[in-house]
């Protein structure tokens, strides 16, 4: 039955592929963009803002990846996948206020390519970002991709692989936009926890104004807070209805104790950064 559903599901993304081309110039242009981080509340997230009767999310897919694996589709493919105007003229008259469209794919701030991209293609943009504590990151990223079979070594181990599996990998991908490293989009458990190098790389290329960062512990324990928070930043009105939840959590085992401790002074450094940068201490530091 599985099997099915599924190449149905697939029939229809092709379908509404096919017809979203054709039609392409007639569509939303995303106002806004959930880069990242991975295992960070994304999701969660991406599902709330789409509740705002202002938004008008993707069809079938929150995560379209374009600015990071399928780039060389080509702008018409990227646009078919959102509303078009048209029905965003609807909404706008029924609701009174201008709609805008968006996706969520948490690669982008992480891919060397992706933030370049973004900024070429659609200037103006926003950039979200959810940030939580690096260390039950990492941990959440290795469970997640162990689960899905992009992983095969034990958690120690392939902490002590990381610097070699991504050695070179970014280079390489900058040089030859055609390459894909697996390594650095699968096994960069503590690379991609160490947010404000991203930050400042995002900063660069938008602007400061233009990137509104989310503590994830933040968003989950005062969700309204911090939904109101990123309604303001893409300059929505206040939306009292939406329904909060967590999505894609996966249960795991606790953490060895000096092992927690060791990834604490590796991201200890860059967690002083990230004050720096936010000009408040991030929520998991003391």
């Amino acid at each position: 039955m599985g099997g099915v559903r599924g190449q149905l599901l697939k029939g229809a993304r092709v379908a509404s592929r096919a017809a979203g081309r054709a039609t392409s110039s007639s569509r939303l242009q995303p106002a806004f963009l959930i880069v990242g981080a991975q295992r960070c509340g994304t999701t969660s997230m991406f599902k709330t803002l789409r509740q705002h009767p202002a938004v008008l999310a993707p069809a079938l897919q929150k995560g379209i990846h374009y600015f990071d694996k399928n780039y060389d589709r080509g702008s018409a493919w990227y646009r078919s996948h959102f509303p078009l105007r048209a029905t965003a003229a609807r909404v706008e008259g029924r609701v009174g206020v201008v709609p805008m469209t968006g996706e969520s794919s948490p690669y982008y701030m992480f891919h060397p390519l992706a933030p370049d991209r973004i900024a070429a293609d659609l200037p103006g943009v926003r950039l979200i970002v959810l940030v939580r504590d690096p260390v039950e990151r990492a941990i959440s990223a290795y469970t997640h991709e162990k689960a899905r079979g992009y992983e095969t070594e034990s958690f120690e181990r392939a902490l002590d692989l990381e610097p070699e599996r991504i050695a070179g990998e970014a280079d390489r991908m900058r040089a030859d936009p055609t390459y894909d490293s697996f390594h650095l989009q699968h096994n960069a458990y503590l690379t991609r926890g160490q947010y404000v190098d991203q930050l400042e790389r995002l900063a660069g290329i938008f602007g400061r104004d233009r990137v509104h960062v989310v503590d994830s512990q933040e968003f989950f324990e005062r969700p309204g807070t911090a939904y109101a928070a990123v309604l303001d930043f893409l300059g929505l009105p206040e939306f009292d209805g939406a329904v909060f939840e967590q999505h894609n959590a996966r249960p795991r085992a606790p953490m060895d104790p000096d092992l927690a401790a060791r990834l604490d002074a590796h991201f200890r450094p860059y967690d002083e950064r990230l004050e720096a940068w936010l000009g408040h201490r991030p929520g998991w530091r003391p």
